[in-house]
């Protein structure tokens, strides 16, 4: 539910409202939705990133993408070398071990 034509979005309960707010995330546009139910929230969350797309249309400026994935890291040459030495060590490559690392980092 949270993903929908490539756009995440981030969830949560306000309980003042008794709504769920979500905002996409990955984007510097402020795109935002709510809804009181999971039902509401969906279809809110749908509507608004239909809604940021037709904009960005009409207003003939493309709209902005989520991530691609590709991440440059400048780190120190040591970290650089030890990180090398890690993946080896896995029997990976220096990306992919980077990759689930951060992915590990990240939860």
């Amino acid at each position: 539910m949270n993903t929908y034509k490539g756009y995440t979005a981030r969830i949560e309960f306000d309980p003042r409202d008794e709504i769920f707010v979500g905002r996409l995330v990955g984007i510097a546009d402020i795109v935002s939705f709510h809804g009181a139910s999971v039902k509401e929230l969906k279809q809110g969350f749908h509507d608004a990133v239909d809604d940021y797309l037709g904009m960005s249309q009409k207003l003939k400026r493309p709209p902005q993408k989520p991530y691609s994935g590709k991440l440059l890291l400048r780190v120190a040459p040591e970290l650089h070398a030890k990180a090398t030495v890690a993946a080896e060590a896995a029997g990976k490559s220096l990306n992919q071990w980077a990759a689930e690392a951060i992915e590990r980092a990240a939860r």
